[in-house]
């Protein structure tokens, strides 16, 4: 009889491995059993889970035990040490109350118009420079020519003063566009200073470094665009030591032109 019982269980067992639905199974089986086997076998099972009940609060109780009080004091080291409640929300509050404080201020020196051109192609020139948009650089150069005029023709000027008079207008159309996209990049820096400042006032313990890590990115990002707007200022300098360099030179040639054609007059008998 107890063979037959072992058997009945081990079918029982793979039935369940099989299919989710096994309460069923288990008690239809478990009334199918004879009274004598049933007995026995649930005799078997009861002893079975009291040794797992047993053994779970006994061995297995002290280190899960164990396992809670680390787990207790690490979050009390967190929450005490190394992310104090009480700073961080004095931190919160400070950055809350700074951004209520200058946060208007700072808005308002940043949108403050500063055109002062009054006369309409210099005041549409104006407003393209300043437009911080890089979508208006080509533009630039129509509302640039109608201020400033264009190179005359071949016929007007010699070829190095039309050279000059080009190089000189490409180098300043150059640094006006360089500035569009300086006032582009520097929105976008302010947009991010500003996000990054709410996500400092509502950030989480332990995401400090991931907002420090936005900031170095944009500081990076700054020091960039400072690097092209100096290398566009060089360039200009650059090329107006050249335009007073070539001045020099054809000065030297008109006074040497000069000399000759007075040595030409002095000769003549």
């Amino acid at each position: 009889m107890k063979e037959r019982t072992v058997d009945l269980f081990r079918n029982l067992q793979r039935c369940l491995r099989t299919r989710k639905r096994w309460l069923p199974v288990v008690i239809v089986a478990l009334c199918l059993i004879p009274s004598t086997a049933r007995a026995a076998g649930l005799g078997d099972i009861i002893s079975l889970l009291k040794t797992i009940t047993s053994t779970i609060q006994g061995a297995i109780a002290g280190h899960l035990n164990e396992i809670q009080n680390l787990q207790s004091l690490l979050n009390r080291f967190r929450q005490q040490t190394i992310w104090p409640l009480t700073a961080i929300n004095q931190a919160k509050a400070f950055v809350n109350s700074t951004r209520g404080q200058y946060g208007h201020l700072m808005f308002g020196i940043v949108t403050i118009r500063n055109n002062s051109a009054t006369l309409v192609p210099p005041s549409q020139l104006e407003s393209l420079f300043r437009s911080g948009q890089s979508g208006f650089i080509g533009q630039v150069q129509p509302a640039y020519s109608s201020v400033y005029g264009v190179v005359p023709s071949a016929t007007s000027a010699q070829p190095q003063q039309r050279n000059m008079m080009d190089m000189d207008d490409a180098l300043a159309m150059g640094s006006l566009k360089a500035t569009v996209l300086s006032d582009q990049t520097t929105q976008g820096l302010l947009a991010l200073a500003d996000s990054i400042e709410q996500q400092s006032a509502n950030a989480a313990p332990g995401s400090g470094p991931m907002l420090s890590t936005q900031a170095q990115v944009a500081e990076l990002e700054t020091q960039a665009l400072m690097a092209k707007v100096l290398a566009a200022e060089l360039r200009a300098e650059a090329a107006k030591l050249a335009h007073q360099n070539t001045l020099l030179k054809q000065s030297s040639a008109a006074t040497r032109n000069l000399q000759n054609q007075m040595m030409q007059v002095l000769s003549h008998p």
